[in-house]
């Protein structure tokens, strides 16, 4: 049955998030349909950004250390990303990179796994975290495996050798969505700890990391948190895994960094998964985009995104069928996190001609255009409007130009 204009006009109307969009600085126009690979800048950073800069750098200088408590942004941040995961206050750290907090995480991991010497992910994991995999792999020196197995066999290579296993728990690809509770369970029963990257499900899809009984995890803050570009990660490790040993030993997870000892002595609790000194713009614009999404209720959050989605694929099947695009998420919309993808030959000419027309999404190599779903921003008619300039784009094969054949450095 063909998607009529009053259904979807119908659908943005009962939408209990529409007013969250008018929090965000979108230019008229503009579909956005990128927000799980950057988001939008909330209108609400701007003020607070101002005031950091200004007030508390320009006049209080180091003084706001204290007076600003920068100090304290790394753990007030992270119980306030614990909200939104499924943890409790104490368990998450704000700072440093996704890459920094992976390579923290697999060695926290190591240290308590004395015995066993694999390190376990799938073949198709975001590359950053098979690569921090192979870079300890090739520092050890041998001591250390990294094993990568096809997406489905990842349970089945689970052995008595295998020291961590590390996934994501929503592909960035395919956006399937990995049952958190029962890998967790299968990987303790063959005595296996895991580490979550958690990038493109938290603020996206409801997590519940304690209840799973997880670990460790990871995730960014420029992805559904709105937290700018580089923004600030974050790191979990369940209470029980407190006294583990991540092996970057910087100074602000001494337990008394400012006593400036020449030995190190780890912090108590989730301090001692802290590193450099904390990102403080970074930060500050990170805690503006959580406390805007703390705002949304992430129950309605979640079934906006399966209604954008579903409503994403049936246009797509009605509008472009006869153009030769492969839907390669799983069918089940409860089954995927907030995005849709499609194959095509030409994926890449055809986004930069979407671009073109004001409608942005992103390529993954080698065939896949993504289109992200941020529901605090996008709306039914959003998705309607972005179809039809696909549709636009194919029958005029407008991406069929020399231009938009050059690859550029972001994709």
């Amino acid at each position: 049955m063909t998607v009529t204009a009053d259904q979807i006009a119908a659908l943005d109307a009962a939408d209990p998030l529409a007013h969250f969009r008018d929090r965000f600085a979108i230019r008229e126009g503009l579909i956005y349909l990128d927000g799980n690979s950057l988001g939008m800048l909330p209108k609400q950073t701007l003020a607070r950004m101002q005031q950091t800069v200004t007030q508390e750098w320009g006049e209080g200088l180091i003084t706001s250390w204290l007076a600003a408590d920068w100090v304290n942004s790394p753990q007030r941040i992270g119980d306030k990303i614990a909200r939104l995961i499924g943890a409790e206050p104490g368990e998450v750290i704000a700072g440093e990179s996704t890459s920094i907090n992976i390579f923290k995480a697999l060695t926290a991991a190591l240290s308590l796994q004395k015995g066993r010497n694999v390190l376990l992910s799938e073949t198709s994991n975001f590359p950053t975290d098979n690569y921090m995999m192979q870079g300890l792999a090739r520092f050890s020196d041998g001591r250390l495996e990294t094993r990568e197995v096809a997406p489905d066999d990842v349970l089945g290579a689970l052995d008595e050798n295998v020291a961590v296993l590390l996934l994501t728990q929503v592909h960035y690809k395919t956006a399937r969505v990995r049952d958190m509770r029962a890998v967790t369970r299968a990987a303790h029963e063959a005595g296996a700890l895991v580490v979550w990257d958690l990038s493109h499900s938290a603020g996206a899809i409801e997590v519940d990391l304690n209840g799973a009984n997880a670990d460790f995890a990871v995730g960014c803050g420029y992805k559904f948190l709105n937290g700018g570009p580089g923004a600030p990660a974050y790191l979990f490790a369940a209470k029980r895994h407190h006294h583990a040993e991540p092996v970057l030993s910087g100074w602000f997870g001494h337990a008394r960094p400012f006593e400036f000892e020449g030995d190190y002595a780890p912090a108590p609790g989730i301090d001692r998964f802290q590193c450099g000194t904390p990102p403080v713009l970074g930060m500050v614009a990170l805690e503006e985009g959580i406390d805007l999404m703390l705002e949304a209720d992430m129950a309605a959050i979640r079934n906006k995104s399966i209604s954008l989605s579903e409503l994403f694929v049936k246009l797509v099947e009605e509008r472009c069928g006869e153009f030769g695009f492969a839907f390669v998420c799983p069918p089940d919309s409860a089954q995927r996190g907030s995005q849709v993808a499609f194959a095509h030959p030409e994926a890449y000419a055809m986004m930069q001609a979407l671009k073109a027309r004001e409608v942005i999404g992103d390529f993954r190599a080698p065939d896949v255009m993504r289109f992200g779903l941020t529901p605090l921003y996008t709306s039914h008619a959003d998705v309607a409007e972005a179809v039809e300039r696909l549709r636009t784009i194919c029958v005029n094969r407008e991406w069929d130009r020399p231009e938009y054949r050059e690859r550029a450095a972001v994709t």
